[in-house]
């Protein structure tokens, strides 16, 4: 009887046959956003979307893996932010944060950055100048200029608007939006007639003597920027309680204040309301019906992706390509931002990509109108702007044109 011998495989040779790498490695990668608090649907938005990226394109990495460590920022404010960085960084030992919901909160983690030379993906925080904090910070969301720049423009050449009030909550997002606003409708021949603080992002104030002060203005568009979320739902329902709209008056700005988990309870109020945003879910694409297809799937056919959950999808997406080009190795601040400049992925929202120069997203904007349809509220798209730049960095203003670390 002949004896067969079979030749020991050594333990790279298994992993060869079982198709993973012989070098597969884990990759710690840390997520701050609000898990808890009255911001916690668009922590639990943006988390769903780096998930759901995460599921969908397991075998992108070939046997590497990502492991995300979830911290909690909880409101807009900057140090318990700043403190989960800190600790994400030097305990944890990871080598990219993402995240990132508020602009305070993204501004608090950029000197850490700089200290420590990890790369951060910003998958939220819009305020124009962020990434001039950091030379190893990218954004993948969007700036409060891309929207608010062109809703100007839109009001004062389509709409048909002379003069504006602007009502906004009075941080650096609002800030930018209702600069970018004034800009863009200046520039087509408006006239701003008021410009309103209306409290803070941490909690969300009665709105009405904002608008009562609006009101009296009498302008033809009010603009107005809020934090999505629980001061979105407010904008649209003191605009009508006000019959601000039978006076004349429409109610235009961002797509935060039509955001798609708060526009079916916004009721009748939210009709004929006019933004300026980078995503809704209505959207037609073949990229876009896949998402909320796979969405729903995960989460539940009642449960509806928005702009934050996008951000999410694609930020994970921008942190995927730079693992992936590491190869294996340890994914540097270097590395990663010499992947991700330049970088450009067909996104739900359209094609996106990060601008070599100013490590920030160019993107489509579309201008649209609520309307109610078959007994819900939908997002008609108008018009599109193709590859949007931000508009702040392009002309230079204030900070958007100073290296700021």
């Amino acid at each position: 009887m002949k004896k067969y011998l079979i030749p020991a495989l050594s333990a790279a040779g298994i992993l060869a046959l079982s198709g993973v790498q012989a070098d597969a490695r884990e990759y710690k990668i840390g997520f701050i956003g609000p898990m808890s608090g009255g911001a916690a649907q668009l922590g639990q938005q943006m988390e769903r979307g780096a998930k759901l990226y995460m599921k969908l394109h397991k075998g992108q990495l070939g046997g590497h893996t990502v492991k995300m460590i979830v911290r909690d920022s909880k409101r807009p404010g900057g140090p318990i932010a700043k403190a989960a960085a800190q600790e994400l960084i030097t305990r944890e030992n990871v080598e990219l944060i993402t995240g990132l919901i508020f602009s305070p909160n993204a501004m608090s983690v950029a000197p850490l950055a700089n200290k420590s030379k990890t790369p951060v993906v910003i998958m939220n925080a819009g305020t124009a100048f962020i990434p001039n904090m950091s030379p190893y910070m990218v954004r993948v969301s969007f700036t409060m200029w891309q929207a608010g720049y062109i809703m100007g423009q839109h009001a004062a050449t389509k709409l048909g608007c002379k003069t504006a009030v602007s009502g906004y909550t009075n941080y650096p997002p609002g800030k930018d939006s209702i600069a970018a606003f004034r800009k863009g409708f200046v520039a087509n021949g408006g006239k701003i007639v008021d410009e309103i603080p209306m409290g803070g992002p941490a909690k969300v104030p009665d709105m009405t003597p904002f608008f009562q002060r609006a009101k009296s203005k009498k302008a033809n568009c009010m603009y107005v920027f809020v934090p999505a979320g629980n001061h979105a739902a407010a904008v649209a329902k003191t605009y009508q309680a006000l019959a601000m709209r039978k006076a004349g008056t429409q109610l235009v700005g961002p797509g935060d204040i039509t955001q798609d988990t708060q526009l079916q309870g916004m009721g009748s109020a939210a009709d004929g309301v006019v933004t300026a945003h980078h995503y809704n879910m209505f959207l037609k694409s073949a990229e876009n019906q896949a998402f909320v297809k796979a969405w729903q799937a995960e989460y539940g056919a009642n449960s509806v992706p928005d702009f934050v959950g996008v951000g999410g999808y694609d930020g994970m997406a921008a942190v995927y390509a730079a693992i992936k080009a590491a190869n294996g190795g340890k994914l540097t601040a270097d590395g990663a931002m010499k992947t991700l400049r330049g970088w450009k992925y067909n996104s739900p929202r359209g094609p996106i990509m990060i601008d070599a120069e100013t490590r920030d997203i160019v993107q489509n904007v579309y201008i649209s109108v609520v309307r109610q349809k078959g007994g819900k509220l939908v997002q008609e798209i108008q018009q599109k702007f193709d590859a949007v730049k931000d508009k702040c960095k392009e002309l230079k203003l204030g900070k958007c044109g100073k290296k700021l670390y």
